[in-house]
């Protein structure tokens, strides 16, 4: 109709908090393209590879890659990147043997990996309340674990002289050489192992991300038969949009609905008093 366009500002440009709104909204669960959630087949070979190597930085993705998984995190949590989301630090981590958290500076090595529960404390995390702390207790794996993989980056580290506010996903790889773990370095070793497992898993190496490992925890839990609420409060999710990230592609979770269809499926309603009564 001739007005000016509300949208603009002066110099004709967006207005910068619009900018701002789309932008968070573009950040906002879920992505716009659903990742597909890695089978803990695919983990298990990273973490295999990892336990048989001596590459700091090989061992390092692992570890983040099973805390990723294990405690639904996202990538900006777990990787040590430029990030709207903070990553946890050593000052954000607490270690039990029984009911007695440990000192983890004074603790022994050996100490450390016989704790049998693990916590993380949040601060600055995305959807996390301040002060609000999720524990997992060990796994069973040797490996494959938590609370294990909390304890080697804490040794690692330790021995490195690390601050307390050092985040988990740091690497040293000599004792002057520091590198990340970054999602990239994620991204690889799950398209790796995926390229290695094979198409039997259902999908291709690029379908998985660093983002994946968050839904992969979530979905595992559901075929667990945890409750979805349970889960929600596990991930942090505070809406459905929770649901997006469970697959209903995952067979073991199908496989035995159209058996209980049949067996369920067959039932009469209670009529209303438009139906003919006999």
């Amino acid at each position: 109709m001739g007005a000016d366009d509300p949208r603009l500002n002066s110099a004709g440009d967006i207005d910068f908090r619009l900018k701002r709104m789309i932008a968070a909204w573009k950040k906002k669960d879920p992505p716009p393209n659903r990742v597909k959630p890695v089978p803990v087949q695919v983990i298990r070979r990273i973490s295999i590879i990892a336990r048989h190597s001596t590459c700091n930085i090989t061992i390092a993705v692992s570890d983040m890659i099973i805390l990723a998984f294990f405690f639904l995190l996202r990538p900006g949590e777990y990787t040590d990147s430029p990030s709207d989301t903070t990553p946890f630090c050593l000052q954000d981590i607490q270690l039990f043997v029984g009911d007695r958290c440990l000192n983890l500076t004074t603790a022994s090595d050996a100490q450390i990996l016989a704790a049998c529960f693990g916590a993380l404390t949040f601060t600055d995390q995305k959807n996390g309340v301040r002060g609000e702390v999720v524990g997992l207790a060990c796994s069973g794996d040797p490996y494959l674990c938590p609370v294990r993989a909390i304890g080697r980056r804490i040794i690692h580290l330790r021995r490195h002289g690390a601050p307390p506010n050092t985040p988990l996903a740091r690497v040293y790889v000599t004792p002057t050489l520091i590198s990340s773990v970054t999602p990239s370095l994620i991204t690889t070793a799950l398209r790796q192992a995926v390229t290695f497992l094979g198409p039997e898993l259902g999908f291709n190496p690029k379908d998985v991300s660093a983002r994946c490992l968050r839904a992969a925890g979530a979905n595992a839990l559901l075929l667990a038969k945890i409750d979805t609420n349970v889960i929600q409060l596990i991930g942090r999710w505070r809406s459905d949009e929770m649901l997006r990230y469970l697959h209903v592609q995952a067979r073991p979770l199908m496989k035995d609905f159209s058996r209980k269809m049949l067996a369920a499926g067959q039932y009469t309603l209670i009529p209303n008093q438009l139906v003919p009564q006999h």
